[in-house]
């Protein structure tokens, strides 16, 4: 029995026999049969997850039960930055229509009013149903607040994981509706040092720049905390919101757009000023670490207060080397 059986006898229904198909002669393979052997591989790995997530609900005694779409309320706290293009979404919405909905969503009774609910995981699948015009299966589970919003986090493990601003961003907004700390360790399968630096670069970058980008998710924490520190300039923030304003840009992918405001924010190192020249000191990711000044009489060092203990030591440790190498240079 095939991963795709499997799932559908857990809801009862019995799948027709699949018509045998004829073997195809090795050299008429295309090279698009690579990219459909790997959509094959994704989904039944997909349909493993969601038999075994299905035979533990059954094994709890959890029923599946048929709702009405507008019977169930959205995430209150959204994790996910939309995209106006989403092939997977589109996908989804396709074998839904093919084949049914094979994974149940997860809801909550809605606590202030009857006979509705609040939906845990699953708003895709419940989109889905809605626009295909069908009930939507789900799995009813009284939930407090915190388990509630704890199961919204856990199932991007099981399925496509958040990106990490998607990720900073869902902690900022669960730290602005007042959940406690450990609630968002728990929902976001982190510790509290990873947790403060989410939220710290989340509210760094204003959210309609975020929102703009989009997921971005091949970029990391080093880039976005880079790109924080850049839009601390005024100028500089309004120069990228008209880069990310123009329609070529906007149809670019949302690691593309992330790129291009990378490139667009990006100023010489060194600029000249009265008679001064000042070097912006950063490590190769692009975290500062202070400015450095230089005059005709002065030479001043500033270096931000979290790297300050930290790039004091190393100066001190290399300043007798570079002073030999001074040295060396003007010939004392």
């Amino acid at each position: 029995m095939s991963r795709r059986d499997q799932v559908n006898s857990l809801f009862f229904t019995k799948p027709e026999a699949p018509a045998p198909s004829p073997v195809k002669p090795a050299e008429r393979l295309r090279t698009g049969a690579v990219a459909a052997m790997g959509a094959s591989l994704q989904e039944l790995s997909e349909s493993a997850k969601a038999v075994d997530k299905l035979r533990q609900q059954l094994a709890a005694g959890e029923v599946v039960v048929a709702l009405d779409a507008s019977q169930i309320e959205g995430s209150t706290i959204a994790d996910r930055i939309p995209i106006e293009i989403d092939p997977g979404f589109d996908q989804l919405m396709a074998s839904i229509a093919e084949n049914g909905q094979q994974v149940p969503i997860l809801v909550r009774p809605h606590p202030r009013e009857p006979g509705r609910f609040q939906i845990a995981y699953g708003r895709r699948r419940l989109r889905a149903a809605a626009t295909l015009g069908r009930e939507v299966k789900a799995v009813v589970r009284e939930l407090s607040d915190a388990e509630l919003i704890i199961a919204q986090g856990r199932e991007n493990l099981d399925r496509q994981d958040l990106s990490f601003i998607e990720k900073a961003l869902f902690a900022k907004r669960l730290e602005d509706s007042g959940h406690d700390r450990n609630t968002l360790v728990s929902a976001l399968s982190t510790d509290k040092a990873d947790l403060s630096r989410y939220i710290t670069i989340a509210r760094r970058i204003p959210e309609a720049f975020i929102h703009k980008i989009g997921p971005a998710p091949k970029i990391g924490r080093a880039r976005w905390l880079g790109l924080a520190e850049k839009l601390e300039d005024v100028k500089l923030r309004s120069a990228v919101d008209a880069v990310l304003n123009e329609e070529r840009v906007k149809s670019l992918g949302s690691d593309d757009r992330f790129n291009i405001v990378w490139q667009a924010s990006e100023k010489p190192a060194v600029r000249k000023s009265q008679g001064r020249e000042k070097l912006e000191l950063r490590t190769p990711e692009g975290y500062r670490l202070g400015q450095a000044t230089f005059a005709d009489r002065e030479v001043r060092l500033v270096v931000d207060a979290n790297s300050a203990t930290a790039f004091a030591k190393f100066m001190k440790s290399e300043l007798p080397e570079l002073m030999r190498r001074f040295a060396d240079a003007v010939g004392h």
